[in-house]
């Protein structure tokens, strides 16, 4: 690795005011040959900027954009003959692959997150049916999902609209209500059709319209219990349900470790070259304003 004198921090700040006050001086290319080769600096940069701008199916880069970066590093820097301006081009080429890096780093958080979020999204419809199936109570499985709770709250519902438009809860309206839950039912559709089941035998002897009001009262007052817990446990499910899906969210923020570490690699290698580039840049131009530049500290280790 080649250093030079002096922070990269340092020597950028210095070397930015000095170009300031020498960009001032230069008049530019004096002699025709000088002129010929500043003339074809477009032509030259325009090859440039297809070799280094991805233009392809999915990805396109902007010309423009890259263009714009040029000028302006290149009225910052000012450079005078063909070797400054390679190194300019050196600088442009390394900060442009360095704004691609970062942009590779997003797009990899942004796949992390958003596709670990989709694949949960995806999974939930398969987790719901599981429900369902086999010979277990899934009744306390419903009850500590939000998902759950809502769908025991809306077959609850049901059932209880149903049970107010028809004036009693029948024996239909809970077998439809069973079957919401597969023909096996749960411990809930257990409860309410057993509760029927008792109060139907009629131990108070009461009227067919006393003892219809009577089942209707004590199905739609556990109905409404069952309503009201469901309400208040939905509310927490959530609660933490949404946080555990931040807490994911933000454990994935970070790339894969080799992805990442490509990544690392490739902006280390870009600023060694970012660096090594504005330095020599540097020493040249001091060199040419007449100043006695020492040797570098470090030189290049194969």
């Amino acid at each position: 690795m080649n250093e030079t004198e002096g922070t990269p921090t340092n020597v950028s700040l210095q070397r930015l005011e000095a170009n300031r006050k020498n960009a001032q001086k230069s008049t530019g290319p004096r002699t025709a040959k000088g002129k010929a080769i500043v003339g074809m600096n477009a032509v030259k940069w325009g090859i440039f900027t297809k070799r280094v701008v991805v233009h392809g199916l999915q990805i396109r880069e902007r010309s423009k954009e890259f263009e714009e970066l040029r000028e302006r590093l290149r009225e910052e820097l000012a450079p005078v003959g063909a070797v400054e301006e390679m190194l300019v081009d050196r600088v442009v080429t390394a900060h442009w692959r360095l704004r691609r890096a970062l942009t590779a780093e997003a797009g990899e958080i942004a796949l992390s997150v958003d596709g670990g979020h989709w694949e949960r999204k995806k999974s939930q419809p398969e987790e719901f049916r599981a429900f369902f199936r086999g010979f277990h109570d899934t009744l306390t499985e419903m009850e500590q999902s939000a998902r759950g709770l809502s769908y025991l709250i809306r077959v609850l519902d049901e059932l209880r609209e149903r049970a107010r438009h028809e004036g009693e809860v029948t024996e239909a309206a809970l077998g439809q209500f069973r079957r919401r839950f597969g023909e096996m039912g749960n411990a809930l559709t257990r409860e309410l059709e057993g509760l029927r089941t008792e109060l139907a035998t009629n131990p108070g002897g009461l009227s067919a319209e006393a003892l219809k009001e009577k089942i209707q009262q004590a199905i739609l007052g556990r109905v409404e219990g069952r309503l009201n817990l469901y309400r208040y446990l939905s509310g927490e499910c959530e609660e933490r349900e949404e946080k555990e899906e931040e807490a994911r969210q933000a454990a994935e923020v970070l790339p894969s470790p080799g992805v990442l570490d490509k990544i690392l690699k490739y902006e280390g290698k870009l600023e060694r070259q970012l660096y090594r580039a504005m330095n020599q840049l540097e020493r040249l131009q001091r060199r040419r304003n007449g100043e006695l530049v020492p040797p570098p500290i470090t030189v290049d280790v194969s």
